[in-house]
């Protein structure tokens, strides 16, 4: 069966992101456009074409590898949540994360894509909104749950969401690497300990 000119550029799009997610892997910051279109069966005509370039190229790869922290079964709870059980939930999330058979691999593969942005302020820059759009949407679900009788202002949650990322993150980095081996109930523990007015700042 053909496909449609619409399933064919997103074939190509597809082929593309897997092709670079590939040589990237491999390659870091020494990563060709060359490698990435013949992997894909392409030509570098097709990344202009399709993405614009290979830093265009490089954001739609680490947006598919990341995508947003799923949060939505914690939203569907509704905004009567605490907040404490909130990031608690979040905490879990983190350290699930950290205990995939598959979590190796893909910190090996954040250390690539690290290696090729810091040698690309231009792509460092294009990739920063990618990289905040975790916090966004923590800050997000924080917004208006109670904390000590109050609602939570919308910068008391940015706060909040800046930190937590930060620490799961490494925790969850440190469970992948073996320097120890956190239980869940120590991500959600530390979680909680970010819970205070200091952290949180004035409302």
């Amino acid at each position: 069966m053909r496909l449609t000119r619409a399933e064919s550029k997103a074939a190509n799009k597809r082929a593309l992101i897997d092709a670079a997610r590939e040589v990237v892997g491999k390659q870091g910051s020494q990563a060709k456009l060359e490698d990435i279109a013949e992997l894909a069966g392409l030509t570098t005509g097709a990344i202009y074409s399709l993405f614009g370039g290979k830093n265009d190229l490089m954001v739609a790869m680490v947006d598919d590898y990341a995508g947003p922290l799923d949060l939505r079964p914690i939203e569907a709870a509704g905004p009567g949540l605490p907040l404490e059980e909130v990031v608690a939930e979040v905490a879990r999330r983190f350290h699930r994360m950290s205990a995939d058979p598959g979590a190796a691999g893909k910190l090996l593969f954040e250390t690539r894509v690290l290696d090729l942005v810091l040698n690309d302020p231009e792509l460092l820059g294009k990739l920063t909104v990618s990289v905040r759009s975790t916090e966004v949407d923590l800050a997000e679900l924080f917004t208006g749950r109670e904390y000590d009788g109050t609602p939570v202002t919308g910068g008391q949650a940015v706060r909040l969401a800046r930190a937590l990322k930060a620490l799961l993150s490494g925790l969850g980095q440190s469970v992948v690497l073996g320097v120890h081996d956190g239980s869940e109930e120590f991500f959600v523990d530390v979680a909680h300990a970010l819970i205070t007015p200091k952290v949180l700042g004035p409302a």
